[in-house]
């Protein structure tokens, strides 16, 4: 069956319950009676209730509601929060630089509002050593414990140890973050127009690289890179 509601001619019944262009209650009226207004006011009769005693028809242009249905629907998916999850691979027996290194790219992604999947990677005799992985990953959701939380405790698969952390801030909220500070930056911007491009390079060094995989996928089966 068609989703799309009956409108003029299509409507089929002897009389309608009949809303004005501005919803204002005409009242029961007989259909010939509707569609002789419709065409005064040269807009369409739809009908928005069919399942009412009578079905319950409104005067209005039907091209225009059409077309303005479908921006709402299209501001509402681009503002739609994805379920996303980062993977971070880290090794059992990682020096300290790199772990500082891959936990910034953890507490990102948590501020974000993104969940992330760790995965500790062993080789070689590591492998009779899990209680080195799991000790790695305690101490990481330790150090990020104000951001995050496990979400899926760390389990052995094959030569890996997996676990995954939760965001505690809600990924719609994040992006209403991101968003007002995009909007304070471009207001400094303007505030500032001298401010060097040397300047702004420096901040943008200071953001960590990306070495990461990412993948969509729902958060209770956290997709493998």
């Amino acid at each position: 069956m068609s989703a799309e509601p009956r409108i003029n001619d299509r409507i089929r019944v002897p009389e309608v319950r009949l809303v004005g262009p501005s919803g204002e209650q005409v009242g029961i009226v007989p259909l010939a009676k509707a569609l002789e207004l419709a065409q005064e006011y040269d807009l369409d009769l739809v009908e928005v209730a069919a399942t009412a005693r009578p079905p319950v028809c409104k005067l209005m242009d039907y091209g225009k509601f059409k077309y303005e249905s479908a921006m709402k629907a299209r501001e509402a998916r681009k503002n739609q929060a994805h379920t996303v999850i980062k993977e971070m691979k880290l090794r059992p027996k990682i020096d300290p630089h790199d772990y500082d290194t891959k936990k910034g790219h953890v507490v990102r992604f948590l501020k974000q509002g993104d969940k992330v999947k760790i995965t500790i990677m062993f080789r070689g005799r590591e492998q009779s050593r899990p209680e080195l992985g799991y000790r790695l990953l305690q101490r990481l959701a330790n150090d990020v414990e104000d951001l995050g939380f496990i979400e899926s405790n760390p389990k052995q698969d094959g030569r890996n140890m997996i676990m995954v952390l939760g965001p505690h801030k809600k990924k719609t909220e994040a992006m209403a973050e991101a968003r007002e500070a995009q909007a304070v930056r471009k207001a400094d911007a303007k505030a500032n127009p001298g401010r060097s491009q040397n300047a702004v390079a420096e901040e943008a060094d200071k953001a960590p690289a990306e070495d990461v995989v990412e993948a969509d996928a729902p958060a209770e089966e956290p997709a493998e890179a």
